[in-house]
């Protein structure tokens, strides 16, 4: 089993910056993904950004040049810097966590509690 453990979130102004945290413990394998989703009311959950292990990143397109995505092995740990923030990034934001004991064997999913983030003036 793998505990996740976010952190950040609130309210700020359009422009604003927030930084999303998730720390992951518990029986930790070596080949991980971990990342955000998000999901605004009446919309469908929605990826945000993806980081392997490795450091490979995955952005949604509607957050590219804004978001930052990051992450510490040794704390298994993943960051989401947001920048220029919109009212149109109010939602909820989960943590997400996958990981496999090798490629080519199933993948364990685990999902954190959520935070909100509203982006309002």
């Amino acid at each position: 089993q793998v505990q996740l453990v976010e952190s950040g979130g609130g309210l700020v102004q359009p422009g604003g910056s927030l930084r999303l945290s998730c720390a992951a413990s518990g029986n930790i394998f070596s080949i991980y993904v971990m990342g955000w989703y998000r999901q605004a009311p009446g919309q469908r959950r929605e990826v945000v950004a993806l980081i392997s292990r490795e450091g490979d990143t995955n952005l949604a397109e509607s957050v590219k040049g804004r978001f930052t995505i990051s992450r510490d092995n040794a704390k298994s740990t993943v960051y989401l810097q947001m920048n220029s923030l919109k009212p149109e990034d109010t939602a909820v934001y989960y943590c997400s966590y996958r990981q496999t004991r090798q490629y080519g064997s199933t993948w364990e999913e685990y999902w954190g509690q959520g935070t909100q983030i509203t982006v309002s003036s």
